[in-house]
C-alpha cells in the first residue's frame, strides 16, 4: 500500500516538476525581456523661475482659477488636470487664449514665461499662508488721524465728477478731473486695484488691490492723500462702505481670495474690527477650503452689506449693526458667484453666478432668494445696466463672457409680474468675451464691450443700442471701433477696450484703451453720449494700463 501510494504521488508530481525544469531551460535560452519604460520625470523649475511663475500666475491666473487652482470661473488646473492636457497643449490654450474667455498672453508674457507656466501648473499647487486678524492690525497704519485731517474741502475740483481709474499694472490709482479731463493726482496703491468704492459722503475713495493692499484716499485735501492703508489678505477683489442712515461712513468691509474671509474695519481710520472666514461647505453639500469673497453691495434700507462667496454659491446678508453678536443670513443661490449691481428701486440685488450660466436675484428686503434665472454662457454684468424696456418695463442687462449676446431680465414684479425675473431678450453683442453693459438715468443707450475677444477688431469695439429701439426684434447695434479713435499707434499688445463709465451728468462715456502692456500706450476715449462721437482722448505717459474707471457721484448712488 505505501509502495503503491508512493508511486500514485510520483505520477503526479512527474509532470509538474518536468514542466518546471522545461520552464527553466526554455528561460536560459530565451533573451531578457526589454526593461520597462522609465517613468517620465516630475515636472520641475528652478527655484527662480518657480517663484517667477507663481507670482505671474498669482497676478495673472488667481482670479479666474483660484490660489489653489481648483476653479471658478476658469477651469480646475490641479495636476490631475493639467498632466493630461501635456506640455504643448498648455503653451497653446495660453498663447492663443480661448473662447470661454481666457485672454491670449502671447502679447502679455514671453514665450519662456509661458512655457514655464505650463510647467508650474503641472506641479502640486502650494497653499499660502494664512493671515489672522492680528495679521491684519499689525499691517494697519493710521498715516493721518481724523482730528488733523481737514474740516472743509480745501481744493476747489468738483468731486462729484472725479473718477478713480486704476493704473493696473504701475499699482497705482488716477484721480481724474471729469470736468478739464485733466489728472489730478496719481496715488500710490496696491497691485492691479480691483475696484474703487466711495464713502457715503462722497469725500474718500477705498480702494482695494488685488495683492489685498487697502488704502483709503482723502480727497479734501488740497491733493489726494492717503490717510490710511492696510493688507487684508495676499489677494482680494471687493470692498464696501456702510450707507444705511445713522451708519454713512462709519464702517467699511474688504473681502479676500486669499484667505477666504471679510473684515469689518472702522469707516474713517480702516482700524480692523471683525474678521469672519468663509471657508464652509458649497451650495451641494461639499466642503470647500477657498470659498471666495466676490461682491460686497450696501443696502440702503437696512444696516447690512450682501456679500457673495464664488465658489459655495452663498450670499451672505451681514447686519452690521452689532458687530459683537453679528448676524448673517446666509442665502443658498449657484456657484460661481461673482459679480452684479442693484436694480432700479434697489431692493433686489442680481449677481451672476457665472460657471453657473445663471443669474441669482435676492430680494433685500424679505433676505430670500427671489429667483435663479438661467442665462446665456458665462454672465459677467459689472454692476449690469438698468433701464426700461419699452415692452417689458424696468430690467437690468448683463453680457457674457461666453456668449455674443446681452441678456435682458425683467425686474417689475408687481407692474410686470409675467416678464419678472425672466430674460425676455437676448441682444446681438459685436462679440463675446465681454466683461460690462452700461447705461445711465439720463441716457438713451446701451452700451458693451468685448475685451477679451481674441479678434482684435472686436476687443477694441464696443456695441451701442438705442433703448427706444430695443422692444424692435430686427434692432441692430452700432459696433464703434473705439481703439482707432484713440489712434495711440501700433502696440505689440492687443488695444482692448474695456469698461464704459458714465460722467455725473450722464452725457459722457469714457471707456479705457488697455495694451495689457506696461510700457506701451494706453489712452481713455471719452464719448458725446448722445451723439455717439468722440470728444476727448486722454493721453499721458502716467496712464500705465488704465481698466476700470470709477466716478464718484455714479459710484456713491449705485447709478448704472
Amino acid at each position: 500500500m505505501q509502495n503503491g501510494f508512493r508511486n500514485v504521488l510520483m505520477l503526479a508530481v512527474l509532470p509538474l516538476a518536468m514542466n518546471v525544469a522545461f520552464a527553466a531551460a526554455k528561460a536560459e535560452k530565451a533573451p531578457a525581456p526589454a526593461p520597462a519604460p522609465a517613468a517620465a520625470a516630475a515636472p520641475t523649475l528652478s527655484a527662480e523661475d518657480k517663484a517667477a511663475t507663481g507670482k505671474t500666475y498669482f497676478e495673472r491666473c488667481a482670479g479666474c482659477h483660484g490660489m489653489l487652482r481648483k476653479g471658478a470661473t476658469g477651469k480646475n488646473l490641479e495636476p490631475a488636470n493639467t498632466a493630461k492636457l501635456g506640455q504643448a497643449r498648455l503653451e497653446k490654450i495660453m498663447t492663443y487664449g480661448t473662447e470661454g474667455g481666457m485672454v491670449n498672453f502671447d502679447d502679455i508674457l514671453s514665450k519662456k514665461e509661458i512655457s514655464n507656466m505650463a510647467t508650474y501648473l503641472q506641479m502640486p499647487a502650494e497653499a499660502p499662508p494664512e493671515w489672522s486678524l492680528a495679521d491684519i492690525k499689525n499691517s494697519w497704519k493710521l498715516l493721518i488721524p481724523v482730528d488733523k485731517r481737514p474740516t472743509k474741502q480745501m481744493n476747489k475740483v468738483n468731486l462729484a465728477n472725479v473718477f478713480s481709474v486704476t493704473l493696473r499694472d504701475s499699482g497705482e490709482v488716477a484721480l481724474i478731473d471729469g470736468d478739464t479731463k485733466k489728472i489730478w493726482a496719481v496715488v500710490k496703491t496696491g497691485y492691479a486695484v480691483h475696484i474703487s468704492r466711495m464713502s457715503t459722503s462722497g469725500r474718500y475713495v477705498h480702494v482695494i488691490g488685488r495683492d489685498g493692499r487697502y488704502d483709503l484716499i482723502d480727497m479734501w485735501t488740497e491733493m489726494p492723500t492717503t490717510v490710511a492703508t492696510l493688507k487684508a489678505g495676499f489677494e482680494a477683489r471687493s470692498i464696501e462702505a456702510s450707507k444705511f442712515k445713522g451708519y454713512e461712513d462709519k464702517y467699511a468691509v474688504v473681502g479676500s481670495y486669499w484667505p477666504p474671509q471679510y473684515t469689518i474695519l472702522d469707516g474713517l481710520t480702516l482700524e480692523p474690527l471683525k474678521n469672519v472666514s468663509t471657508r464652509g461647505n458649497t451650495v451641494e453639500g461639499v466642503y470647500h477650503p477657498e470659498p471666495r469673497v466676490a461682491s460686497i453691495v450696501a443696502s440702503e434700507i437696512k444696516p447690512e452689506w450682501v456679500i457673495n462667496v464664488k465658489e459655495t454659491g452663498m450670499i451672505k446678508i451681514v447686519d452690521y449693526s452689532d458687530l459683537n453678536n453679528l448676524k448673517e443670513t446666509t442665502i443658498n443661490s449657484a456657484k460661481f458667484l461673482h459679480d452684479g449691481g442693484w436694480d432700479s428701486t434697489k431692493r433686489y440685488f442680481l449677481v451672476a453666478a457665472n460657471a453657473s450660466h445663471k443669474v441669482a436675484v435676492v430680494d433685500t428686503q424679505t433676505s430670500k432668494l427671489a429667483a435663479l434665472v438661467d442665462t446665456a454662457k458665462i454672465p459677467h454684468p459689472g454692476r449690469g445696466a438698468n433701464f426700461k424696456h419699452p415692452k417689458f418695463g424696468p430690467v437690468w442687462a448683463t453680457s457674457h463672457l461666453g456668449a455674443d449676446v446681452i441678456s435682458i431680465i425683467g425686474t417689475d414684479p408687481k407692474g410686470h409680474p409675467e416678464s419678472a425675473w425672466k430674460v425676455v431678450q437676448e441682444l446681438k453683442n459685436h462679440g463675446a468675451n465681454s466683461l460690462f453693459v452700461k447705461t445711465h438715468p439720463k441716457s438713451e443707450n446701451l452700451w458693451s464691450d468685448a475685451p477679451l475677444n481674441p479678434d482684435p477688431k472686436m476687443a477694441g469695439s464696443v456695441s451701442v443700442y438705442k433703448i427706444a429701439d430695443i422692444g424692435n426684434p430686427d434692432v441692430k447695434a452700432e459696433v464703434i471701433d473705439i481703439a482707432a479713435a484713440a489712434n495711440i499707434g501700433k502696440t505689440k499688445g492687443v488695444q482692448r477696450v474695456v469698461q464704459g463709465e458714465y460722467n455725473s451728468t450722464g452725457d459722457e462715456i469714457w471707456f479705457s484703451v488697455w495694451t495689457g502692456n506696461k510700457t506701451e500706450a494706453s489712452a481713455i476715449v471719452v464719448v458725446d453720449d448722445k451723439t455717439r462721437k468722440v470728444k476727448t482722448v486722454i493721453k499721458d505717459p502716467r496712464l500705465v494700463t488704465p481698466t476700470g474707471k470709477f466716478n464718484v457721484y455714479n459710484t456713491m448712488h449705485d447709478i448704472y
